[in-house]
């Protein structure tokens, strides 16, 4: 901070926009809280908490029962402590900054067992579906969003299915609100995909989703604006026998995670009309959604009808300054025929061609960040796919799917490793057969990278070896014990490849039928691994892990694509999140920083401790690259004032001024386009 009345000086480049500086943006993210929680174990309290993504990874820590501190040195290696010590005082972390102990952050969640429980408040008949997660009230803790459904069905049958609801918990259990999508929005997994992000930066996560007729807010209103200000509320367009809906208006709806409310409703884009290659909405009615940073700086939400032949479509939007704008539309109508009949039951989101901007891999085919096809590897549909770093010799991500080929086409495969930049075909097999379930995750040492299985003959490593006996299931995933492997998520247990279960959650269950999947599986507290939800007869159970790890990770919500992975994990035919490296033995250490920033988030500049020190003395402290708006706080004592100059990276002076103002903006106060500058402060 700048402070007190000698001469202190500060310089900082500021990255405003992608220039010829050869750095990424910056993407914005979730201001997220320490996370510290406390489990009660046999031998004590098991405490874990996040390694934040704007954090140096030398960040050590500190931990107090009370005011007592627990540990005789720093916590360097690892964001987890058992204590053993006995006796009562409330828990809490402090972070050590060069030497320096910071304020001390409290314990969030105190646990007498190694799950929380939250008692749903839904009407009769209904039961838990899939759920999502986002800080809905901007305390950096996440509540949970969870769809609520009676009679789901798919889109292939008939059955009149209930009205399917959105409902937010607090982790305490606190019902915030709920929406009700009506009669005129069919439940099924193929139906209601909502994506629960901060779209517009105000550190409040809205709620996106396809809307109708009928559907009530969270506080209890019908939609009232754009097109929904004409409708009529009252009437189902539903069939009555076969409980299809092929009439009526179709929107699409931004709600605010703070109450619910409705943000602004418009027209989704494209209707039902036209040629979906069938006449009972089964093509028609095929949706899947996610979130991207399409810019590679903010986050756009995209929604998407079709992956059929003979059409695919893809809608990107924008929410911002209360405004929902219309980024692109891809249409295989459109000049992408071709892509026609490529799409999943799941998509997966990332940078692909490491440009710093998110395509969306869309199945057997890929969607540049610009609304443009990117690639086609013609493989066709499939149920399942994971997109990560696979083989970690090899640059850039792979993306590992399975398919479809009922009609045994030659040259198209049951499993395919592709090349997420390209689309081509590393490795596949199983040629003209039809494969239903695949799953990719680093499971043994043995091997380096990533195993493939699904339709294989065994477990395949990543250059297509055989790597061991083919796992137990092919579902889910989770990173639960100690080490980096990760473990097998099936039903209600989590177990080790070639051991057995590490969690078993007795009277719980878990949904989508056979699919058998998790309500969410994400690191939604504690350190980098990852909490499950299960179904626990009208409850809902968070388990976490009490394992001690000496592996210090920074938390995964804040790398980009794993975080936008729990976005869309709801969607369709849900598929388990991956970050964007390669997360597994042998990985990376220590990993990358997070190319993140905060909304709103003030620099706070180390200053030199004299005027005549040296600068090379303090140049990794005192130059910071920010690819953002930057909003500046010299923190000056009362009556000082700040004396700021702007240059060039050439060194020209453009522009100077004496402050007295407490914060300043470059482009506000001094009318300065993007671009890339050195400022220097100096306090009198």
């Amino acid at each position: 901070m700048l402070s007190g009345h000698n001469l202190r000086l500060i310089i900082i480049s500021l990255v405003m926009t992608m220039t010829s500086v050869p750095v990424k943006a910056q993407s914005y993210m979730e201001n997220l809280s320490r996370g510290l929680i406390a489990v009660k174990t046999a031998n004590g309290y098991f405490l874990s908490w996040r390694l934040l993504g704007h954090e140096d990874y030398e960040t050590a820590f500190n931990v107090y029962k009370g005011s007592q501190k627990l540990n005789s040195q720093p916590i360097t290696n690892a964001t987890c402590y058992e204590d053993k010590s006995g006796g009562t005082g409330e828990y809490s972390v402090r972070a050590v900054v060069n030497g320096i102990e910071l304020k001390a952050n409290k314990v969030e969640l105190t646990m007498d067992n190694n799950y929380i429980e939250i008692s749903l408040q839904n009407a009769s008949g209904y039961t838990a579906g899939d759920a999502s997660c986002g800080d809905l009230d901007g305390d950096g803790i996440y509540e949970i969003v969870l769809k609520e459904e009676k009679n789901p069905q798919d889109n292939a049958h008939d059955g009149v299915t209930g009205e399917p609801k959105l409902s937010a918990y607090k982790l305490d259990g606190t019902l915030l609100w709920k929406i009700d999508l009506g009669v005129n929005i069919r439940e099924g997994a193929h139906y209601t995909q909502f994506m629960v992000y901060d779209l517009d930066g105000d550190g409040i996560a809205e709620i996106a989703c396809k809307t109708a007729p009928g559907t009530k807010d969270g506080t209890g209103s019908f939609l009232k604006t754009g097109p929904a200000a004409a409708a009529d509320h009252s009437r189902s367009y539903r069939n009555s026998t076969s409980g299809r809906i092929m009439d009526g208006p179709e929107y699409y709806t931004i709600f605010s995670g703070k109450d619910g409310s409705e943000l602004v409703t418009v027209d989704y884009k494209p209707n039902r009309s036209g040629n979906w290659g069938d006449n009972y909405g089964n093509r028609s009615d095929r949706f899947l959604a996610a979130v991207a940073y399409l810019d590679g700086v903010r986050p756009s939400v995209i929604t998407c009808r079709g992956y059929y032949t003979p059409r695919t479509t893809l809608w990107a939007l924008d929410w911002r300054d209360g405004k929902l704008t219309e980024r692109w539309f891809f249409d295989s109508d459109k000049g992408y025929t071709q892509y026609a009949g490529q799409g999943n039951h799941s998509l997966a989101v990332g940078d692909v061609d490491q440009d710093g901007k998110d395509e969306i891999v869309y199945g057997a085919c890929c969607i540049d960040d610009n609304g443009k096809g990117l690639w086609n590897s013609g493989q066709g549909h499939g149920d399942a796919g994971h997109l990560c770093d696979i083989d970690p010799e090899r640059p850039g991500l792979e993306y590992w799917s399975i398919h479809e080929n009922k009609n045994g086409t030659a040259g198209r495969f049951g499993y395919t490793l592709l090349d997420a930049k390209t689309g081509e075909l590393l490795w596949g097999g199983a040629e003209m057969q039809d494969v239903m379930r695949g799953v990719a995750a680093d499971l043994t040492a043995a091997h380096a990278g990533m195993e493939c299985w699904g339709g294989t003959p065994d477990l395949r490593s990543c250059k297509n070896k055989s790597a061991g006996q083919t796992p137990s299931s092919a579902n889910f995933l989770c990173w639960w014990d100690g080490d980096l492997l990760r473990e097998l998520l099936d039903g209600n247990k989590v177990s080790k490849y070639g051991g057995g279960a590490l969690l078993t959650a007795n009277g719980c269950s878990s949904i989508n039928g056979t699919k058998s999947t998790p309500v969410l599986s994400a690191d939604l507290f504690g350190d980098w691994r990852e909490e499950v939800i299960f179904s626990c007869n009208g409850k809902l159970r968070i388990f976490t892990t009490t394992i001690p790890t000496n592996h210090k990770l920074y938390t995964l919500m804040h790398d980009r694509q794993y975080r936008l992975a729990i976005a869309w994990q709801n969607v369709a035919y849900n598929q388990p999140p991956h970050p964007g490296f390669f997360l597994g033995d042998g990985m990376k250490m220590p990993p990358e920083k997070p190319n993140i920033i905060y909304y709103n988030d003030p620099i706070v500049g180390t200053v030199a401790p004299k005027m005549h020190t040296p600068l090379k003395k303090h140049h990794s402290s005192l130059i910071t690259a920010f690819s953002n708006q930057v909003i500046t706080v010299p923190n000056s004592v009362a009556g000082t004032q700040t004396v700021v100059t702007v240059y060039s990276l050439s060194g020209k002076v453009l522009r100077y001024s004496t402050l007295t103002k407490s914060k300043f903006n470059l482009q506000a106060d001094f009318a300065l386009p993007f671009g890339t500058y050195l400022v220097k402060m100096v306090q009198k």
